[in-house]
């Protein structure tokens, strides 16, 4: 028998795999409740918070969420619209052009950030061992370690 049908098909896996998702609903759900208090999509809410991190080109910005670049552009026109992203020209290569927050932006994502309790709160209750393993052991996951 293939070792490795087994170990997705084992109850422990099954359970592991199960409660990933019910992580992930309930992420989901917050995050797009959270982004609602700040009056944007949780699209809107990805990208800010992404790019208060730091300006990025709109092509990563594509990749990073796993969307189509017109996608990215419609929601960066919204939210220069409103005053949170500004478009500027990148330093290194002047014909392309990154997405950055605003000052403005800047404390909306912020905001955004300190009304997402969900992830906070149950990572608050395990050490910082255990918090670093738990990163550690997604990254492996997720083939970045």
């Amino acid at each position: 028998m293939d070792p490795m049908a087994t170990s997705r098909t084992d109850p422990l896996t099954l359970e592991v795999v199960e409660l990933i998702g019910a992580v992930v609903a309930r992420y989901h759900q917050e995050y797009e409740q959270a982004a609602s208090e700040h009056a944007l999509t949780g699209a809107q809410a990805r990208v800010l918070g992404l790019l208060s991190l730091q300006p990025v080109p709109m092509r990563k910005i594509a990749q990073k969420l796993q969307c189509e670049p017109s996608n990215v552009t419609g929601i960066v026109d919204r939210l220069e619209t409103r005053g949170l992203v500004e478009r500027r020209p990148d330093p290194a290569d002047r014909r392309v052009k990154l997405a950055a927050p605003t000052p403005e932006g800047l404390d909306t994502a912020r905001r955004l950030g300190e009304s997402l309790d969900f992830a906070r709160e149950p990572l608050g209750q395990l050490t910082e061992v255990e918090r670093t393993l738990l990163r550690d052991l997604l990254k492996r996951m997720l083939g970045e370690a």
